[in-house]
């Protein structure tokens, strides 16, 4: 699938410029006060920045691609067939829970995430500063309870995702692949990556490493799990579930307490799903799907004829 513009190069232009531009112009309080990441309005200004993609993506397609059908060039539609796109909303939930989970138990295995998978002592810690006391419910139902607040957290989380994949996965990722596929993956990661520079050089994310390191961290991750997400608006024909995909991922960050160990110092360089140790499984899993041919745009489904009684 490529974009409907005879100008490509120009729609690609004036899309980046834009995404980039007015990143930096919302995230600028940041920078001017001198307050960074504790600015007062952090959240307001990072929910913002989020718009950013979605905005420019829509200034793109009208005023410079004028597409017959602007909402399916953008991956808003279509939604079926509908057992096909519940599906893979199914697996837009679930994957990157698995992931974020997984990449626990892998940086645990490599002794670089400090876990506590038997007494959960970080998140006790947590829970009786919050309350405290004991927590009124056993310890077990509690963690349990962290995986339905990430479903929870996913859904609420999905228009706001919405502002950033409309723009990487629902806009940018079809106009390069005509590149090839596994080049799209690495450009869309770079530039997904490169456009949170306005935060994590202000520590976002990777709060222990220079601001050089933690912008090449995070090309890093948006590789990674931008290729996931790509995988899912591919092969949906949509971007909702690599809307909630995204939306999930962010809605997982929590489960990094509940599962560390008392005292202890995360260091997202080397753990998590946003250190090295946490790309592994995810990249096996890319390397699978291209593989296996995943990664091919299905053939649109036919229409329906009409039946005249």
């Amino acid at each position: 699938m490529t974009g409907g513009t005879s100008r490509p190069s120009l729609a690609l232009g004036v899309y980046l410029a834009i995404a980039f531009g007015l990143s930096w112009i919302v995230a600028l309080p940041l920078w001017l006060s001198g307050e960074g990441l504790e600015h007062p309005a952090f959240g307001t200004i990072s929910l913002c920045m989020m718009l950013t993609p979605t905005v420019a993506a829509l200034a793109t397609v009208f005023a410079i691609e004028r597409p017959d059908h602007p909402a399916e060039s953008l991956g808003l539609v279509p939604l079926r067939p509908a057992g096909r796109f519940l599906g893979f909303l199914g697996l837009g939930l679930a994957v990157p829970v698995t992931l974020v989970f997984a990449a626990l138990i892998v940086g645990s295995a490599l002794g670089v995430y400090p876990a506590d998978f038997a007494t959960f002592s970080a998140f006790r810690d947590l829970l009786a500063l919050q309350s405290g006391g004991q927590p009124a419910l056993p310890i077990g139902t509690l963690v349990a309870l962290q995986f339905v607040n990430v479903v929870l957290g996913s859904i609420l989380n999905l228009l706001p995702a919405l502002g950033e994949e409309l723009g990487w996965r629902g806009w940018l990722l079809p106009h390069l692949l005509r590149f090839g596929t596994i080049p799209a993956l690495l450009i869309s990661g770079v530039i997904w990556g490169l456009w949170h520079a306005p935060l994590i050089l202000l520590g976002y994310n990777y709060p222990t490493a220079p601001g050089w390191l933690g912008v090449l961290m995070m090309v890093g991750m948006c590789i990674t799990m931008g290729s996931v997400f790509a995988w899912l608006r591919i092969r949906s024909r949509s971007i909702w579930p690599a809307a909630l995909a995204h939306g999930t991922l962010n809605a997982s960050v929590g489960l990094v307490v509940v599962f560390a160990r008392s005292g202890s110092t995360v260091d997202t360089v080397h753990a998590t799903i946003l250190g090295w140790s946490g790309w592994i499984l995810p990249v096996i899993l890319v390397v699978t799907l291209i593989a296996t041919g995943q990664f091919r745009w299905p053939a649109a489904p036919p229409l329906r004829r009409r039946r005249f009684f």
